[in-house]
């Protein structure tokens, strides 16, 4: 008998290898998250517990020498992650194509969600103080199943529905952007911060 594992979804786990900008980041995520008006009132307007830049600021790589830097970074791990998924790319190399910054408060969730129009997508954590919750990754089949049963507890990772990726500062996540994913509650004291990113072909 031969049971082969088809279809396979890869996730990326990686480090930012440069603790001094890890805390220039923080400086700088505190210092959007205090000066973006635009991104507040998007914030709260849509019920996100904190600050996100994601729909009022598109310019970070060029409006700040920080970010620019944490490109440069982040192209090399998005380059090696697309070499991992065998992408297609014609010679060339992911493009990044946005970059966000997310402070999120205490109590934060952030729901189930896809990023549509990207083919890599990331998030680098910058502070990640005990508590604040993993990211949870969906079996894409999940709405196919069925009829099928949940899996045993002691299911190896491969097989379970949901899979928890524990994020620790400089934590680099990579996965394709069409695979379901969520931020659980945050049972924290203080805030978490994070950069978010898509990569296009």
């Amino acid at each position: 008998m031969t049971i082969r594992s088809l279809f396979t979804t890869p996730f990326y786990e990686g480090t930012l290898a440069a603790p001094e900008l890890l805390a220039e980041l923080e400086e700088a995520c505190l210092a959007l998250a205090g000066e973006d008006e635009a991104g507040r009132r998007w914030s709260k307007a849509h019920g996100y517990r904190g600050y996100t830049s994601y729909a009022s600021l598109n310019d970070l790589p060029a409006r700040d020498p920080r970010f620019a830097d944490l490109v440069r970074h982040l192209n090399r791990h998005a380059a090696a992650f697309a070499e991992a998924c065998a992408f297609e790319l014609g010679g060339k190399r992911p493009k990044l194509d946005s970059l966000w910054v997310n402070v999120m408060k205490p109590g934060a969730t952030h729901s189930g969600h896809i990023h549509p129009h990207s083919i890599i997508s990331g998030t680098l954590y910058v502070a990640v103080p005990p508590g604040s919750g993993a990211l949870k990754l969906e079996d894409p089949r999940l709405p196919m199943m069925m009829a099928a049963p949940p899996r045993r507890a002691g299911a190896p990772p491969e097989l379970q529905t949901f899979v928890y990726a524990e994020p620790r500062p400089g934590s680099i996540f990579l996965w394709e952007s069409w695979l379901r994913h969520e931020v659980t509650p945050s049972a924290a004291k203080s805030e978490r911060i994070s950069i978010s990113f898509n990569y296009r072909a």
